[in-house]
């Protein structure tokens, strides 16, 4: 379990720290502040009645004083470690901890919650808050630091903090695929769905003074073990038309990334590829180590209903195609 820690402590590092070296701004990175589901939620579901949260053991059990925090981890999540190596804290806090300091308003916080997405809808299944739930937040957030900092100094803080956005596997994977909540929509016509809430989201986002954003795409959802054990027939194999669609989310939301970056001025707008270093690292795994498969049971742990065992690569399966 500590190689899976350490590919995806080094997978998101660079992910942000390509979003730091592409602002023209100042180097100094006053904050973190993050948005998105379960991967980089560190207990904002704590106080929901939803089954989409961690605030018991085991979870927890390797984390500062084992406690199970509402971390959807064992131990830290990649957000802590991104903000521990920025410099900022050791620990990146949910919004909604009770305990949460005024000092913790300066240097950033998450707004995440496990089960949200883009579509609203998603998050209603899980009983999350969904992303403009976590806009909501995030504007009483800025009252909160107006307060602490001042006006002056809370919009600079707003303004070279780094953004952080994990969404869309949900979307995908649960409520078009499993839950076929969307089942008026092809594929295509829900990504188009997916991209156009997203950008939505920036746009607003950037209104309220924030430049520099990292949007995480999609992994590699056909090998997410669930799907592998209830799509990918006897020897659980990876679905083609999953990761597809994940393919297809990332290429049209690079896209929409791109275009705005360049209408918003001033804006450090970053597509932050997920899909293909997994992918490798699931196809490939001989040339990393074989416990490399624990990476991705890891990272997509609340969707693996007690996955315990490694398994030889995957084969892909299901080699229908999307138009």
């Amino acid at each position: 379990m500590q190689m899976a820690v350490n590919f995806l402590y080094i997978i998101f590092l660079h992910l942000v720290t390509v979003v730091v070296l592409q602002s023209n701004a100042t180097p100094e990175v006053p904050g973190l502040i993050v948005f998105g589901d379960s991967i980089v939620d560190p207990g904002n579901n704590n106080g929901l009645k939803s089954l989409a949260k961690c605030n018991f053991p085991p979870y927890g059990r390797d984390f500062k004083g084992q406690s199970a925090t509402g971390r959807f981890s064992n131990g830290k999540i990649p957000t802590d470690f991104i903000a521990s190596q920025v410099g900022i804290k050791e620990y990146l806090p949910a919004y909604l901890d009770p305990e949460l300091s005024d000092e913790d308003l300066l240097t950033g916080v998450s707004f995440a919650s496990g089960g949200a997405g883009f579509d609203n809808i998603t998050a209603k299944v899980a009983s999350a808050y969904t992303l403009w739930d976590q806009l909501q937040m995030f504007e009483e957030y800025k009252r909160k630091l107006e307060s602490v900092a001042g006006v002056e100094r809370a919009a600079e803080i707003v303004k070279d903090s780094v953004y952080i956005i994990v969404a869309g596997s949900n979307d995908i994977m649960v409520t078009y695929f499993i839950s076929n909540l969307r089942s008026n929509y092809d594929i295509p016509s829900y990504v188009d769905y997916i991209v156009q809430a997203a950008s939505s989201f920036i746009k607003n986002l950037y209104n309220l003074g924030v430049r520099k954003i990292g949007i995480a795409g999609v992994p590699p959802l056909g090998c997410v073990p669930m799907v592998r054990t209830i799509r990918g027939g006897i020897t659980r194999e990876c679905v083609e038309i999953y990761n597809q669609a994940s393919v297809l989310l990332n290429r049209e939301l690079s896209a929409e990334l791109t275009r705005l970056a360049q209408e918003l001025p001033s804006s450090q707008i970053i597509h932050l590829d997920v899909y293909n270093i997994l992918h490798d690292l699931i196809m490939n795994s001989s040339h990393y180590g074989t416990s490399v498969h624990a990476c991705f049971i890891y990272i997509y742990q609340e969707f693996s209903y007690g996955e315990s065992r490694l398994t030889d690569p995957p084969v892909s399966r299901d080699s229908r195609t999307l138009r």
